[in-house]
């Protein structure tokens, strides 16, 4: 890589000398310690075991979301979601001719269904890309009736590389260099294309792309409106919540229209949210195990059980961040309600509000309440 880059000869030749002497003794220490703590290790998966357990829940919660919940209100947020979730998911299906079962159950099977598998092969995963190319194709000539201002950076869809597919998320954002050097990118991982079922790509789409991550954060990094500290700060219930309300905002625009299956796939996703509620405070306040975490999550959301089994261990090593999502997006979503009682809301220009940056959702709902003049 530093020939590739062209650097200077003795440069090249020190690279090897730092790998080797500095990096590599490095992870061998890592590898130590590592091995050394699993030994130490306790099945249960829960902070509440720790000392301050519960306390420590709440605080990190908190710093996730922005907002002050405790586990109980976390946990019984989301089972009120699920059932109202699994209740659309329900009728839809029913409408499909799939009403054996639970709505779980009917997701595993509709999951399973050929038609809605690309080949876990080379040409399959050429075929998924395509697809979602044509996804984000499809929405820019509509973003105009939502948003007042696009980004100048384009994105395109990119898979994660295989080296690393392994501990990599199911899909993220990487936003566009300022100076147009490379585009926005939406990498989704295809180690397994039966992770990646046809009837919810469109919505992961939507979320890690447009109108989600990148509109978001390329609307705050080409702001004038702002300081460029304050163009990538970070509030995962900002910026998360508003990833999973663009997906409700592209039904809205009419995307699924005509495509049942591809708004079960939409619901599906705010169901795989709310869950994360129901499971995340189960875990860390509810003294939940981890395998009743797992069953739970695979019944209540029909998602393969390799996929589920890396969310879960993603709540267990990182508490209260799985939760920003759905409550980030229940805030943007009764914030947009608010301002809709002023008669001179609109939506694009409701969603100006992206070029003052990512905030924590107790700021955001004061900026919108101060521009839509709502009185609570």
């Amino acid at each position: 890589k530093p020939t590739a880059a062209g650097l200077p000869a003795d440069r090249v030749a020190k690279a090897p000398a730092l790998v080797e002497q500095n990096i590599f003794p490095a992870h061998d220490r890592q590898r130590a310690l590592v091995t050394e703590l699993r030994a130490k290790a306790v099945h249960d998966a829960g902070c509440w075991r720790l000392p301050d357990g519960e306390a420590y829940y709440a605080a990190a919660a908190e710093a996730a979301t922005t907002v002050k919940m405790s586990g109980d209100e976390i946990h019984a947020l989301g089972l009120e979601q699920v059932a109202d979730i699994s209740a659309r998911i329900d009728a839809i299906l029913k409408g499909q001719g799939m009403s054996q079962g639970t709505v779980g159950d009917r997701l595993v099977e509709l999951n399973k269904r050929p038609d809605q598998l690309y080949p876990n092969t080379d040409e399959g995963r050429e075929a998924l890309l395509a697809q979602l190319n044509q996804q984000i194709k499809a929405m820019y000539p509509r973003l105009p009736e939502a948003f007042a201002t696009l980004p100048k950076a384009p994105v395109e869809v990119r898979r994660v590389p295989p080296s690393i597919q392994a501990g990599a998320p199911g899909g993220y954002y990487e936003a566009a260099t300022l100076d147009g050097s490379r585009p926005g990118i939406y990498y989704i991982n295809l180690r397994d294309t039966f992770d990646r079922p046809k009837f919810g790509l469109a919505t992961l789409t939507h979320h890690e792309a447009v109108p989600g991550h990148h509109l978001q954060v390329m609307a705050a990094l080409e702001s004038p409106e702002i300081p460029l500290i304050r163009r990538r700060a970070g509030f995962s219930g900002y910026t998360e919540g508003w990833a999973l309300y663009t997906e409700q905002l592209a039904d809205e625009m009419g995307m699924f229209k005509g495509d049942p299956l591809g708004q079960v796939g939409y619901l599906q996703s705010l169901l795989f949210r709310a869950t994360r509620l129901v499971v995340d405070s189960g875990m860390h306040a509810k003294r939940w195990s981890r395998e009743k975490a797992t069953d739970y999550f695979i019944a209540t959301t029909g998602i393969a059980r390799g996929r589920s089994q890396g969310e879960i261990d993603r709540y267990t090593v990182w508490p209260g961040q799985a939760c920003s999502y759905k409550i980030g997006h229940t805030a943007w979503v009764r914030l947009r309600d608010e301002a809709k009682k002023n008669p001179a809301f609109t939506l694009p220009e409701f969603h100006k509000v992206l070029a003052y940056g990512p905030m924590p959702l107790a700021v955001l709902e004061k900026l919108v309440q101060d521009r839509w003049m709502v009185k609570r």
